[in-house]
């Protein structure tokens, strides 16, 4: 008999490797005004949930329940929630990072944080998109203000959020280079790259000239080399907020621009994503699903590097 003050959740109890995750019960959270509580139907994996497993990030020592990636229903609503009720389909991204807890049964959350689900697509596209989908137009659009017309590298194209940015980025008129390995250069092209470049036989830096906007999901040397291919003026948005001042010198040596970036919660731009969904111009790419209890293999598989778009947990 299921218990309805208590839920089921992927927690730790010590930073390591996948086998620290385990499936325990915790209490089902309450909705505070101005929240909803979502019942999760899918919930997405990234590199930060693996990151964060291993070192702890942000978020210190456990124990914690990862996840930041949303799709479920609302099954209450907080005082003063006008924008849902019981019973709608919403997605969205949990504020990163101190928002986490959606790989679980249940998730409350401030109601901006969501938007409603596209009615096109089930939990799993859409508990795929929220992260790499607000990192990629908070990224392209607010950061760099990408315009049609602009040439737009993107490095590790086929990725969670390299592939999503690609079609941000044509859905925005760019023309579009992207970084991969040469067996994902059929998938990049179908997803709307340009211009494909295999970043193993191929350096980037000698390859790529008058760029407008570059988006560095790898950080490092990747963010600094990069400066070197922007036209005057142009931009490089790293999603890695971590490394020396030597970039934003050597962007103004260069004349050009770098900033540093994390996503964030938003509800206008989860609601520009779910046109886009509904549009038909975003999908992603579903590399595979795992049950909530299965949480350790997702883990696996994604810290191969070796998979082609989003892994997501489904939450029955």
């Amino acid at each position: 008999m299921s218990d309805v003050t208590t839920m089921r959740a992927i927690s730790q109890d010590v930073l390591g490797g996948p086998e620290v995750l385990k499936e325990v019960r915790l209490e089902r959270p309450a909705p505070r005004p101005n929240e909803v509580l979502v019942r999760v139907r899918a919930a997405g994996v990234n590199p930060t949930d693996w990151k964060h497993r291993a070192t702890g990030g942000f978020l210190g020592q456990p124990p914690f329940v990862l996840g930041w990636d949303v799709s479920g229903v609302v099954e209450e609503t907080g005082v003063g929630v006008a924008m849902f009720q019981p019973g709608d389909e919403v997605f969205g991204m949990l504020s990163y990072p101190f928002g986490h807890g959606s790989h679980a049964e249940y998730v409350t959350a401030p109601a901006r944080t969501f938007a409603l689900k596209p009615a096109g697509v089930d939990h799993v596209q859409a508990g795929a998109l929220p992260l790499v989908s607000l990192t990629a137009w908070q990224a392209l659009v607010e950061r760099a203000g990408l315009r049609a017309g602009q040439r737009v590298l993107i490095h590790a194209a086929a990725g969670g959020v390299g592939h999503v940015a690609v079609q941000i980025a044509k859905a925005h008129g760019a023309y579009v280079i992207g970084t991969a390995s040469a067996g994902k250069h059929d998938f990049l092209r179908e997803i709307g790259v340009d211009e494909p470049i295999d970043y193993r036989t191929t350096d980037f830096a000698e390859a790529v000239r008058d760029v407008d906007v570059v988006l560095d999901t790898i950080g490092g040397e990747t963010g600094m080399r990069s400066l070197r291919v922007l036209r005057p003026g142009g931009i490089v948005v790293s999603i890695v907020p971590f490394g020396g001042d030597e970039f934003y010198q050597e962007a103004e040596r260069l004349g050009v621009r770098a900033v540093r970036m994390l996503v964030d919660a938003d509800h206008y731009g989860m609601t520009r994503i779910a046109e886009l969904v509904e549009s038909g111009r975003l999908r992603a790419t579903i590399a595979r699903t795992f049950p909530l209890a299965e949480a350790a293999k997702a883990h696996e598989l994604g810290e191969t590097g070796r998979t082609t778009g989003k892994l997501v947990l489904v939450v029955d």
